[in-house]
């Protein structure tokens, strides 16, 4: 990798941008130049938290800001779409957060912008670069649980502010596209797009799913994924195949260690992260821009539309609207 600093900035400074930030700064050839937040006094702070060189009170002034190379948008989800092309337009490259929209309609235009503007873009699915994920999807490409049945994995947790942003349809609020997407990535990177979609949803007076519970069907498989905001669920994953299954521990998404099970014997894989964890996906960034290449081999654009597309199936089984669905 090459020694040369990478300038980043940080559009939106909620709780997901701090663990961000942190784990920026174990990654040599980064540096945190600039931030943004509508609120000046919170930038300020991160700012100084981070080190940062600079902070802004105005989204533009940071994208527009010559001195930044990349972009991390860790904003709602409503407007993932329209900063992230913004950002693509005044040349700059972009990590963006999950989901990487509200909907495929958006996902196309971003996409679009990556390549009409040259610009490296990834939607930040750190799970990706998990090396706890890395080693299990290379384990069962190798064949070693035998051909895959079943897989179920949840996300749950209790929303204890029912009037945040977590449930503002407005903002892309719910369970699903915050938390559901994980388990639809787990299933999707295994067993690939499914031929057929149940799912069911209950929901906030806002609109926005409080939980969601689907079943994907495969020619030989299936997937029982759940995502809530009004329960504590076990985090876990599990992947059942032909001779064998891997048990992803809690939290399952950004796991630390995993056991695989064949003939009743348990063997235990203990891979810490480096940080938090979003350090492999902050260096897959640095390898792109330096490759010249505006998308990842490993998690492509291609990869984020399919999962998406998903999520847009998944939402129409369950009745789960948003106003940018109209846009």
């Amino acid at each position: 990798m090459s020694a040369k600093k990478i300038n980043w900035g940080i559009l939106g400074l909620g709780n997901i941008a701090d663990q961000f930030a942190l784990d920026l700064a174990m990654v040599s050839n980064a540096n945190l130049y600039a931030v943004a937040s509508r609120s000046l006094v919170k930038a300020t702070a991160f700012a100084k938290k981070h080190n940062a060189t600079v902070s802004f009170e105005e989204y533009d002034s940071l994208i527009n800001d010559p001195n930044v190379d990349i972009i991390y948008i860790a904003t709602p989800h409503d407007s993932h779409a329209s900063l992230s092309i913004q950002a693509l337009n005044a040349k700059k490259h972009v990590l963006c957060e999950k989901p990487v929209a509200i909907n495929a309609k958006d996902a196309i235009r971003m996409i679009e912008a990556s390549k009409r503007n040259n610009c490296f873009f990834m939607e930040a699915f750190w799970t990706r670069f998990n090396p706890s994920f890395v080693a299990i999807l290379a384990k069962i490409k190798k064949g070693d649980l035998g051909e895959i049945r079943y897989i179920n994995a949840d996300f749950g947790f209790i929303v204890e502010n029912p009037s945040g942003r977590h449930t503002d349809i407005n903002l892309g609020g719910g369970s699903l596209l915050d938390m559901g997407v994980y388990p639809l990535f787990l299933s999707y990177m295994i067993l690939g797009q499914p031929e057929k979609i149940m799912a069911s949803s209950l929901f906030f007076d806002t609109g926005a799913d409080q939980q969601t519970t689907m079943v994907f069907h495969y020619p030989k498989a299936q997937a029982v994924l759940q995502s809530s905001f009004i329960a504590r669920t076990n985090m876990t994953a599990t992947i059942s195949g032909t001779n064998g299954r891997i048990v992803i521990d809690s939290n399952w998404h950004a796991a630390q260690s995993y056991s695989v099970f064949k003939n009743d014997i348990e063997t235990e894989f203990v891979l810490p992260t480096k940080g938090k964890g979003f350090t492999y996906e902050i260096e897959e960034c640095h390898n792109c821009i330096e490759k010249c290449a505006i998308e990842s081999q490993i998690w492509s654009h291609q990869n984020s539309m399919d999962l998406i597309e998903i999520a847009d199936q998944v939402r129409k089984q369950a009745g789960i609207v948003y106003p940018a669905d109209a846009i």
